[in-house]
């Protein structure tokens, strides 16, 4: 059972994120009665039941889920059966191995007495015949540890009882006594709602199983597709997704596709090739987008679950041609092959051999910050054995007073290295020193001090780990706090010190969501509205697939809203 947030008035918590116009949020921790159907509460098809002829008799249909329902009632009694004769050997073994009993003897004895009780209720003979009456007078006339006895006799009767009773639940209401699911629904019936749109969750994913906000899983090879129409699962009709772009999603969390047959482009991009129309028109979109939301439409629309959806999909990605990357060895230094740097934004090192690409290339991006600010944050991969130099020669080089890493050093295999050390290290001339550890409770607070070329500075690590592999974060201020602090430190760093430095995994997923909500966090403050689309649409022009799956923009939607309903409070007060 997914965990999800409701807008109903059961209790109410600062914590929730889904959030309607006029009522708190609240959590919704299991379904409500109306869409259970275990519990005799009506299904809400919208559909009349239908009967097969005149006489309303039992469909075949229906036959079938009866003997369904029959044949798993048997396998269930045999498997009580099997439970019940196994309490009673063991207790009736401890019961001869405390009177003095030889382990193997014991098992012969309590046997005997289960042949017993059999006898009584199979129409046969005992299998030890007479042996089994003389042994039973002796259990009855023992005092001595006759506790033993009683207790093996009332675990049976215990469990005939919960068997009997489960049944009872099984074939009435088709759940048993710890089950949720039902049994008794209709085999033949294979109808999916259109209605029951994908919904952003907590905690769980029914769906995908994947990291919600790694949401950088491992890029899958590329799917070669022309641009045909498609429809996420579930949507309604009236969903068309139009793919635009070189790289997109084809209504999943993980696949990234790439479209590598765009018409009118022969040559990789950066060569004097001209862009495709279709390029030319995605293009158009990003520097174009805009939807302007005050706090009423803010709230409603971060609701509207199809109407997200829908915007998402229409945005295009802007993911790199990998053949724009054709460098030998190249390879190395990226993490996923089909994450690559924007090249007209990427970070580019400096270095003693500017003719050697490999020595001048980092797989990260400068982004607009807000109010058009340049090079306010740089987007970057999790850092790899290979490439943790490189890092610190962008870290020393930008000047950057800050790191926000926002991913596990593994989730199911490795996300990032610890490009960190516990004490003293140098890479690349640059001497990094821990000099605190401070640990909050969603987030931990390296103080390093680096020194190259007699100069020093102070540098800021906040490493958030409160976003679980293939969860969400269960509560959302404390992504809000976390970027409230990031935006103090920053005013605090010198005037000279250069962007703020965002990685988790891959750089576009977790990443996207937290550089967005920094963006859009102040734009709220400073206007009073907010343009979620615009901000995703100029994080993707620097560096593609910013905010990465539909989840995440949901959630970001989401955060805004309750950020908002705090302003509002506050003001209040």
């Amino acid at each position: 059972m997914t965990r999800r947030l409701s807008s109903s008035t059961r209790s109410h918590t600062e914590d929730s994120i889904f959030l309607r116009p006029d009522e708190d949020p609240v959590w919704l921790d299991e379904p409500t009665k109306t869409e259970k159907i275990g519990d005799g509460a009506p299904k809400k098809d919208g559909l009349p039941e239908c009967k097969d002829g005149p006489t309303g008799g039992q469909s075949p249909q229906g036959e079938e889920v009866f003997m369904h329902k029959v044949y798993a009632l048997v396998i269930e009694i045999h498997c009580w059966a099997a439970l019940f004769v196994v309490s009673q050997v063991t207790g009736y073994w401890v019961f001869f191995v405390v009177e003095g009993n030889g382990p193997l003897s014991s098992i012969y004895k309590a046997l005997q007495v289960i042949d017993f009780y059999l006898g009584f209720i199979l129409p046969c003979h005992p299998i030890f015949g007479m042996d089994s009456m003389v042994l039973m007078r002796e259990v009855v006339n023992t005092k001595q540890h006759n506790w033993i006895v009683h207790g093996t006799a009332g675990i049976g009767v215990a469990i005939c009882v919960i068997m009997v009773i489960h049944m009872v639940c099984k074939w009435r209401y088709g759940a048993g006594l710890w089950s949720s699911g039902t049994v008794s629904r209709d085999l033949g019936d294979r109808r999916q709602s259109v209605s029951r749109q994908p919904s952003f969750t907590l905690s769980e994913w029914t769906d995908a199983q994947e990291d919600l906000l790694d949401l950088d899983p491992v890029p899958q090879t590329p799917v070669f597709d022309i641009g045909t129409e498609t429809r996420t699962e579930g949507d309604a009709a009236t969903l068309s997704v139009t793919p635009v772009g070189l790289q997109e999603r084809r209504g999943s969390n993980v696949s990234l596709t790439l479209d590598m047959c765009t018409p009118g482009c022969t040559e990789p991009y950066g060569y004097g090739a001209q862009l495709s129309p279709r390029d030319q028109s995605a293009q158009e979109y990003l520097r174009q987008g805009t939807h302007i939301l005050t706090p009423a439409m803010l709230h409603t629309r971060a609701m509207d679950d199809q109407s997200l959806q829908a915007e998402f999909y229409e945005t295009p990605m802007n993911f790199v041609d990998p053949k724009e990357y054709n460098y030998p060895g190249l390879v190395r230094k990226n993490r996923y092959k089909t994450i690559l740097p924007n090249t007209h934004s990427r970070v580019i090192l400096k270095s003693q051999d500017e003719d050697d690409f490999l020595t001048t290339y980092i797989n990260a991006n400068y982004l607009s910050g807000y109010g058009g600010e340049e090079r306010a944050y740089i987007a970057t991969q999790g850092p790899t054995v290979n490439t943790v130099g490189d890092f610190w020669r962008m870290v020393w080089q930008e000047r950057s007073p800050i790191i926000v890493m926002i991913t596990n050093l593994e989730e199911k295999n490795e996300k990032c290295a610890e490009y960190w050390p516990e004490d003293t290290v140098t890479h690349e001339g640059i001497e990094i020193t821990v000099v605190t550890v401070t640990q909050e409770d969603d987030y931990s607070l390296r103080v390093f001090t680096l020194k190259c070329g007699g100069e020093e500075r102070s540098l800021r690590q906040y490493w958030y780990t409160s976003w679980p592999d293939q969860k969400t974060p269960d509560k959302a201020p404390p992504l809000l706090e976390l970027v409230q602090e990031v935006e103090r430190a920053r005013e605090e760093a010198p005037p000279s010190s250069g962007p703020i430095i965002v990685h988790c995994s891959a750089g576009i997923g977790r990443t996207g969501c937290f550089i967005a909500t920094s963006i859009l966090c102040k734009q709220l403050r400073t206007e009073g509205v907010v343009d979620i689309l615009r901000t995703t649409c100029q994080l993707r022009l620097d560096r593609g697939g910013m905010i990465q799956t539909c989840e995440q923009y949901q959630f970001v939607h989401h955060v805004l809203s309750l950020y908002e309903k705090q302003l509002s409070h506050t003001a209040e007060e």
